[in-house]
């Protein structure tokens, strides 16, 4: 694979999605600057930023030299309205701040939720991450939308795999919710695609694996239990879901955790059409996923199974 940049400045490469840009990065041939919170174990070809989206002198040192620069880093959940945009917009304009005036490539991962930032404070802070991400004049970006990211390793979506190995599963919406997926793997591949790709400067492009009307919550547990047909799954309507992320919530304020099901995620996971159509990176950059959901649901339960995530 050709190198589309010798030194690339990545944030979140600690993170589930970020560990997989990195190394992709380093597999294309490019030498990255990683930004790190901890100190990370010496690898070959990655210079370890020590800092984080709120040290501006930290977010120098990282773009310091850099040909292009990878934002992934990003905050999915928390408590409070402004943790969401402290991190996912502020940190945004800090990065591009240290990116200044000079001529550099920049790839913003967001996610297909910033379409519709009326449902969670999460979706409306990455929807403001790349509004900034469109005032700046001159700026040679591209912006990636994915929708639900899985994988080997995810904590977020195993409970779609646990809920496959039930009779009776309880999932979010109805039958008619649908929504696009993407392995991880393939992500990272898109990163990188992306960033070797000039036609795609200036845009707003979808990642998705090619599926052209996404998925039925059905289909997917299917998928991932390996059986035709799946045993009568029970829907959760939206009120009851959003009464529970209100409780999980509203506990979260005592015990100080960031919870994954508030109301806000509640009526993320009930909206009806997650569903990518964009085919920008496949026109225009000529990228095309490894991994649809038939291959990557079932490879990602074996891969459960036999770390223990799944008994």
């Amino acid at each position: 694979m050709t190198a589309p940049a010798g030194l690339v400045a990545l944030t979140g490469a600690t993170g589930f999605v970020g560990a997989h840009v990195l190394d992709r990065l380093l597999a294309a041939g490019c030498r990255v600057n990683a930004l790190t919170r901890r100190p990370q174990p010496a690898r070959p070809g990655v210079a370890w930023i020590a800092g984080d989206l709120d040290d501006p002198a930290a977010l120098a040192r990282l773009t310091d030299g850099a040909d292009a620069v990878v934002h992934v880093a990003g905050l999915i959940k928390a408590r409070r309205t402004r943790e969401f945009f402290a991190v996912n917009e502020g940190g945004t304009r800090r990065v591009l701040d240290a990116i200044g005036e000079r001529n550099i490539r920049y790839i913003h991962l967001s996610s297909i939720s910033a379409r519709e930032p009326q449902l969670s404070a999460y979706a409306a802070s990455k929807a403001a991450a790349e509004t900034a991400v469109l005032e700046r004049s001159g700026l040679d970006f591209t912006i990636l939308r994915p929708p639900v990211v899985y994988g080997p390793g995810d904590r977020e979506t195993l409970v779609f795999f646990r809920a496959a190995r039930s009779r009776r599963a309880l999932l979010p919406g109805s039958p008619r919710h649908r929504t696009s997926l993407i392995h991880v793997h393939d992500l990272a591949a898109a990163v990188v695609a992306a960033m070797a790709a000039p036609a795609l400067s200036g845009r707003t492009a979808d990642v998705h694996d090619g599926a052209p009307d996404g998925y039925a919550f059905p289909e997917v547990l299917s998928m991932i239990a390996g059986r035709a047909a799946w045993h009568r799954p029970l829907f959760v309507p939206p009120a009851a879901l959003g009464s529970v992320g209100a409780l999980t919530w509203m506990a979260s304020l005592f015990t100080g955790g960031a919870p994954m099901l508030t109301p806000g995620k509640a009526r993320e996971l009930s909206f009806p059409d997650w569903v990518c159509h964009d085919r920008s990176l496949f026109e225009e950059a000529g990228w095309t996923p490894a991994l649809p959901a038939s291959i990557g649901l079932p490879a990602t339960r074996a891969w459960y199974e036999e770390n223990g995530y799944l008994r």
